[in-house]
Order: C-alpha cells, then sequence, then structure tokens
C-alpha cells in the first residue's frame, strides 16, 4: 500500500517507490539519494513529526515534513 514517507513510523524500514514530479525539491531529494527503489530506515521524528530523520545509504539525513510528504513508498 503505497503512503507519503511522512506517514511511516518511526524504525520502519521501507522502499521509496516514487518522488511527486510537481515538488519544487525534487530535484535535491534525488540528488542527495533518495531515488525510486531505494531503501530507507525513520530513524527519529521530532515530537511534533517535523523534522524526520531517516537513514539511507549509510547516513542519516534530516528532512522536512513537507518534504517527506513529496515522496510516496510502500
Amino acid at each position: 500500500m503505497a503512503k507519503s514517507l511522512n506517514e511511516v513510523g518511526v524504525g520502519s524500514k521501507t522502499k521509496v517507490t516514487s518522488i511527486s514530479k510537481d515538488s519544487n525539491v525534487r530535484r535535491r531529494l534525488m540528488d542527495m539519494g533518495i531515488i525510486p527503489g531505494i531503501q530507507v530506515q525513520i530513524s527519529g521524528k521530532a515530537p511534533l513529526g517535523d523534522p524526520i530523520e531517516v537513514l539511507i545509504r549509510g547516513y542519516k539525513l534530516t528532512l522536512r515534513k513537507n518534504e517527506a510528504m513529496c515522496i510516496t513508498v510502500e
């Protein structure tokens, strides 16, 4: 079932299926290694859900909630 990255719980591993084509941060996310097919793990979230820390390709990356909403995962 497809959902956005910000809906995934802490500690969960998931696979990126797409990044919204309308997003103004799409190119930046792809440059950081978030591409379709890559596995990401949610390693932490702030108390109000913004920002979100993900583990991807062996490094930790912090994303804003609006950036995570552009990423579709399964």
